[in-house]
């Protein structure tokens, strides 16, 4: 993803986004739904079950800033939920958060790895967090084994350009690759294999977030309600969901890719 190389110096000093910034302070908001998709439904990543997160999550930030505000005085400072150059899985390690795990997603021994992550940059002056949490991924390899496109190589590399979450959200062209086909797993919206193999995501628990709560649609609809759609029904259904990045057109590219192999597999009897 090219976009990722873009204003690097703003990613490594916060003070070029927020002047006088001297504090980063990194909050996690637990995602992981109670709730899971019926078995005949179109796979959704569990991020994108509810509301849009940059939504909810940006007004939080702004209560927490004005609670510091409040609290303490005068305090200037920025809220980042993936909306900009900020090393966001970096800054959470280094405040001893949670390792980097070789899938590229920040882990935590306590709820694995199914959160969002906030950055408050402030001029705040704080007592730190001791930097870095170990690295307890050890000799495991289950998140490179079980990605079907190979986009997770060794040493914590990912190529952002294999993963499907690249190809059914980022992907602007309407033709997916052929040498991608069948290796979807009936993902129509991002993916979530890598974190479901994850050992440590054993100790996720299911979020108490309103806002989070699955959307109906996501839950029980399969290929043909999904193909059945109208564009208009989409933005209904979606408009306020992270899954409107992907657009109605998109959407039905994706499912459509999907469709395909499922028929190419009852053909050839595979």
């Amino acid at each position: 993803m090219k976009y990722m190389e873009n204003h690097f110096e703003l990613r490594v000093n916060p003070a070029r986004l927020v002047p006088g910034a001297r504090s980063v302070i990194t909050l996690l908001k637990n995602y992981y739904p109670a709730q899971q998709q019926q078995e005949e439904a179109v796979k959704i990543s569990k991020y994108a079950y509810g509301k849009d997160y940059h939504e909810v999550i940006r007004g939080k930030m702004k209560l927490f800033l004005q609670a510091i505000y409040d609290e303490i005085g005068e305090v200037h400072g920025r809220g980042f939920v993936d909306s900009a150059p900020v090393l966001e899985r970096s800054w959470a390690q280094r405040s001893g958060l949670g390792w980097i795990g070789k899938n590229g997603n920040l882990l935590t021994k306590q709820s694995g790895s199914f959160f969002f992550i906030a950055t408050l940059i402030t001029d705040l002056a704080l007592e730190y967090d001791d930097p870095f949490a170990k690295d307890f991924c050890g000799s495991c390899t289950k998140c490179i084994d079980a990605c079907p496109t190979d986009a997770i190589l060794p040493g914590k590399v990912v190529n952002g350009s294999q993963c499907i979450s690249y190809f059914t959200i980022e992907l602007k062209d309407m033709l997916i690759p052929g040498e991608m086909k069948g290796k979807f797993d009936d993902w129509a919206f991002g993916c979530d294999i890598c974190q479901d193999v994850c050992p440590w995501n054993r100790f996720s628990k299911p979020h108490t977030e309103a806002e989070f709560t699955p959307i109906p649609e996501i839950l029980n609809l399969g290929t043909r309600e999904w193909e059945a759609m109208t564009e208009q029904t989409f933005k209904k259904l979606f408009n306020n969901s992270p899954i409107s990045r992907a657009k109605w057109k998109g959407m039905q590219r994706n499912i459509k890719f999907i469709h395909i192999n499922d028929e190419d597999e009852k053909t050839t009897g595979q």
